[in-house]
């Protein structure tokens, strides 16, 4: 076989002018920078070998009478496009066309117009196609005479075609093909500058070190933009790679080039790296502009240093550069973002002291400030302020004031904000998008959420991570588990990345519904994910098995939570002590309450709450009441949780007046007294007889709007028939009736309650 290829090869050398129409001197045309290209010569002889090899049974012509006739008549024939012409019909008829056509192109290069017609004209053949060669061909005649257009279009309809053979390099067929007119080396920039606007930027780095190794080097220009281009989609170190690469080579540096590195930098969060540039550009002798500065400002305000930020801004008018509006919009988005907003009013009253005017980014910045500070008014009066200066608000403005509307439980006026953002034919991004489906989710208006969520997919905005986890915490919240279920499994099948918040969500709605085992098996995908655990996840499945009645799985669960590295919190002792609790575990959870100070917790109001209630259940009451006035002398307030379960407890233990002075106390401090508060003082009353206190109280807490259940009937009720009064027991039957809590109008008893 090597030997049959050296034969094809020499063959090839030997008898250019019968099988080539490349060039009417192909020793130029083959004539390549390097060895490493040294072979597209062979390639491109056996390329024409090709036609030979698979259609053997063909006439023989020759190639310099294009089979009867001269190049006068094949310019006259395209002139006129007599396309029906026997004799270009009968060329075309071989199996040698694209042989012919390259040919044909190379003689009509003298006229660039005809060259073109008649390349469109064999391109549209059926079943014809032209070769690379002729691509690159035709390229080169058309850039020869400045048809840069047309040059360009042919360039990049080969880039992607990548001709008959797609092993094939564009830069190697083109560098082969280079002497068909006056040689030129601007139309490898054009390649390199193809390949960058179409996005292929490996290959546009691969063609930089071809032409790097011919010593034909692109612009600076189109070095730039790849290197703009690298910066953009973070190829890792390339960006960095390439500005060697374009030094090294000897391309001419620009402030821009700086910049665009510079800007790089900052946004990888390597300040260091892009100080450094900008020192080494000074020393290079360039002058940074108002960009640089602009850009450094931004890079360190993004990340809080904004002390650096002032400095930086200082240098800048030191070195005579004045600020422009974009330089005090950095400023004021910074330190408006990490909460220093009387500062940036500072750099708002200096913008406009120079004589600039504030514009849509200026008052939005501000707008989304006060916004996220829960200062809706303030952002309101801005956003009227920025109008009557004749600013047109941005998706950004509306997306502000959405979220805020939305979040402070505004949600019309969200919807009417949105309605006039389409009105102003201003287009919802995934942001607004996002922002609305949260707000309607958390006022559980699922169906609406559903419309908007179709309503994004159809107008072509594709949802993100955000936009998933609020759908997913709507479902959860409206105790629709299965539909949250639904979204993670296309999250997953579309590859989104999913993150503990979700995967939080849905497992504290699986607890919820008591679905234990998937939310064990949730835990294990969380793991095999590569996502880390917190105490939070942790929290919520020890408490959801304590309430299942599974005390030892919840133990279990801590210990794995303590092995992982993972400090408990106050949620989760309250979780904890609460389930032993009430699982009579009384001891043990004062156990882990006196735990508590060794790892650095302080006990609070939720812990102390949880103990005393379960102590008083579990009578230990004495113990409670100690508990109690530990919290009163640590300055804690008890709430009415702790309250209720003390005046329970004091009620079973039979002490009516202690109980009733927790009651005025929690009056007293303004804790209202609820359902549980009254079931209480109702039980304990009317057990000690005091049936008429009890039915004051009970008038009482229907008239502070606390609805009595039947628990609360049935403690006066029985009572009633205890002490034979059958006609109060009757009446309130009647109300219980009333109040739909027992079926109907009663004048009997009711069967089980004369006890």
């Amino acid at each position: 076989m090597l030997i049959f290829l050296r034969g094809l090869f020499g063959i090839g050398r030997r008898h250019s002018h019968r099988l080539s129409a490349l060039s009417h001197n192909p020793n130029h045309i083959f004539n390549t920078c390097s060895s490493s290209s040294s072979l597209v010569s062979p390639l491109i002889w056996l390329s024409s070998f090709i036609c030979l090899i698979r259609f053997p049974f063909v006439s023989t012509r020759h190639f310099h009478n294009f089979g009867g006739f001269d190049k006068d008549s094949i310019r006259e024939i395209v002139l006129e496009q007599r396309w029906d012409d026997f004799r270009i019909v009968s060329l075309f008829d071989s199996a040698l066309a694209p042989i012919w056509a390259s040919r044909i192109l190379v003689e009509l290069r003298q006229d660039t117009r005809l060259a073109l017609s008649f390349f469109e004209w064999a391109k549209g053949r059926v079943g014809f196609q032209h070769t690379s060669e002729a691509y690159c061909i035709l390229i080169h005649i058309l850039f020869c005479a400045r048809f840069y257009s047309d040059a360009n279009a042919v360039l990049k309809e080969l880039i992607s075609s990548r001709g008959v053979l797609p092993s094939w390099d564009v830069f190697d067929l083109l560098w082969a093909t280079r002497n068909v007119c006056v040689p030129g080396f601007g139309v490898f920039d054009a390649l390199f500058s193809a390949l960058i606007e179409l996005g292929m930027l490996e290959e546009a780095n691969e063609c930089f070190l071809k032409m790097k190794k011919c010593r034909v080097f692109p612009k600076p220009r189109s070095c730039n933009a790849l290197l703009h281009k690298l910066s953009k989609v973070g190829r890792g170190d390339l960006p960095m790679k390439f500005f060697k690469d374009m030094g090294a080579a000897g391309i001419k540096m620009s402030v821009f080039t700086y910049n665009i590195m510079i800007d790089y930098f900052c946004k990888e969060g390597d300040l260091e790296m892009a100080k450094s540039l900008f020192t080494q550009m000074k020393e290079a002798g360039f002058t940074p502009d108002i960009v640089t500065y602009n850009t450094l400002i931004d890079g360190h305000g993004k990340w809080g240093l904004l002390d650096e930020c002032v400095c930086i801004f200082e240098q800048l008018k030191d070195a005579d550069c004045d600020p422009d509006v974009v330089t005090y919009n950095a400023l004021i988005n910074c330190f408006c973002k990490f909460e220093r907003m009387p500062k940036a009013f500072e750099f708002l009253h200096e913008l406009k002291a120079n004589g600039l005017k504030p514009n849509v980014v200026t008052y939005s910045t501000f707008i989304d400030a006060f916004c996220k500070e829960g200062m809706l008014q303030e952002a309101i009066k801005f956003f009227v302020d920025m109008r009557r200066v004749a600013l047109t608000p941005n998706e950004f403005t509306y997306t502000a004031l959405i979220d805020a509307n939305c979040k402070a439980g505004n949600l019309a006026e969200a919807l009417k904000l949105v309605k006039e953002l389409l009105q102003a034919g201003i287009n919802l991004n995934v942001v607004t998008y996002t922002t609305l489906l949260d707000g309607l989710c958390e006022e559980g208006r699922m169906k609406e959420a559903e419309e908007v969520f179709r309503a994004m997919l159809k107008a072509g905005v594709a949802p993100n991570q955000q936009t998933y986890t609020a759908l997913v915490h709507g479902f959860i919240k409206a105790k629709k588990t299965e539909y949250a279920m639904d979204i993670l499994k296309e999250m997953k099948e579309k590859r989104i990345k999913l993150d503990l918040l979700l995967y939080g969500t849905i497992l504290w709605g699986l607890c919820n519904e008591k679905r234990l085992e998937e939310a064990r098996l949730l835990i294990g995908e969380i793991k095999e994910s590569g996502i880390k655990t917190n105490t939070v996840i942790y929290t919520t499945l020890i408490d959801a098995y304590f309430k299942a009645g599974q005390g030892a799985e919840a133990l279990n669960l801590l210990e794995e939570m303590l092995d992982l590295g993972l400090i408990p919190t106050e949620v989760t002792y309250c979780a904890l002590i609460d389930g032993l609790c009430k699982a009579g575990l009384v001891q043990e959870a004062m156990h882990h309450f006196g735990r508590m100070p060794e790892i650095g917790l302080q006990p609070n109001i939720a812990v102390y709450t949880a103990l005393v209630d379960g102590m008083c259940k579990n009578n230990c009451f004495e113990g409670a009441k100690k508990l109690f006035e530990e919290m009163l002398n640590k300055g804690m307030i008890p709430d009415k949780i702790a309250y209720t379960a003390l005046i329970d407890g004091n009620m079973k233990h039979g002490n009516l007046q202690e109980a009733l002075n927790l009651r005025d106390t929690m009056i007293e401090i303004g804790v209202e007294l609820d359902l549980q508060a009254y079931t209480a003082l109702i039980w304990g009353l009317s057990h000690c007889g005091q049936v008429q206190e009890a039915r004051n109280l009970l008038h009482e807490m229907i008239e502070k709007g606390v609805l009595p259940d039947e628990v609360v009937y049935m403690c006066l009720i029985k009572k009633y028939y205890a002490l034979g009064e059958v006609d109060e027991a009757l009446e309130l039957q009647n109300e219980m009736a009333k109040r739909g809590l027992i079926p109907g109008v009663v004048d009997h008893a009711v069967p089980g309650v004369q006890t």
